[in-house]
């Protein structure tokens, strides 16, 4: 009868420790051990569903619209222009924000695209063929490589070494975005220190008395990303945004958003 309580004892311990080990809340399973606090925003989603994270980086509070989109992943698209310039860099793919890559003639959708390029100027106007070629460059082992250190999202490229952000198989949440951006604001990515101030240099987007905004938009089958860290006085924040939509409609809505609790004027 000892014997078989103390299998028993035994036996529910170990379910414990299995059952301990195996449920994890979606929100630390995908974005670390984050304490959610919902954040209202109802208003801007009208018209585009989406979700909304913006993050407190000195505070360590994150606020969340729509927590199950926020936690879902999807392909980065243009987004991953960010870690892509990182690792180019970092691998010496390019050389500096001034690398040249020339127009190969081709005729795309967007016109600015056709033309010579650098790695600043693809970052402004997201020249995906800049970033595709340097893709090739880094080549498959050294993405790999790097995509694993910095635990990008699922980690997948094997979706082509110059596709796999595009609507492929490489996916990201919006809370794992902004844990990628804390991460870069505070330079705590395995990159140089020189190359993670290059890349915050090319994301700036805006610049205002109070505030200045480092971002990347991205958009893709319908979707739209807008993705980055915001300096407001003394605070600063990480935020990312995912709606059914265009990158200009996730833009706008970001930007309403950090009106709304001002971060930002006019």
């Amino acid at each position: 009868m000892k014997k078989f309580r103390k299998q028993m004892i035994f036996a529910a311990l170990a379910a414990a420790v299995i059952l301990a080990i195996w449920v994890k809340p979606d929100a630390e399973a995908l974005a670390g051990k984050v304490e959610i606090r919902k954040l209202e925003a109802e208003e801007f989603f009208a018209s585009h569903p989406g979700a909304f994270v913006l993050h407190d980086v000195k505070k360590d509070r994150t606020f969340v619209f729509n927590e199950s989109r926020a936690k879902e992943r999807t392909a980065p698209e243009s987004t991953f222009k960010v870690p892509n310039a990182l690792i180019g860099l970092q691998t010496k793919a390019v050389e500096d924000e001034y690398d040249i890559k020339y127009w190969d003639g081709v005729e795309r959708e967007i016109p600015v695209w056709n033309q010579d390029h650098t790695l600043g100027s693809g970052m402004r106007y997201s020249v995906v063929w800049y970033y595709q070629a340097m893709a090739r460059d880094i080549g498959e082992q050294r993405m790999k490589e790097w995509v694993d250190k910095i635990s990008y999202g699922n980690k997948d490229i094997s979706g082509g070494i110059d596709q796999f952000w595009l609507n492929s198989t490489l996916k990201i949440s919006p809370l794992e975005q902004t844990e990628f951006m804390e991460s870069l604001y505070k330079e705590e990515l395995p990159f140089d220190a020189a190359v993670m101030n290059t890349v915050k240099r090319m994301m700036v987007q805006e610049e205002g008395k109070h505030y200045t905004i480092y971002a990347k938009t991205g958009q893709g089958a319908g979707k739209g990303w807008y993705a980055g860290i915001i300096e407001s006085g003394k605070s600063t924040y990480t935020f990312a945004a995912h709606i059914d939509g265009t990158s200009a409609e996730a833009k706008k809505i970001t930007r309403s958003i950090l009106q709304k609790y001002k971060l930002i004027t006019n």
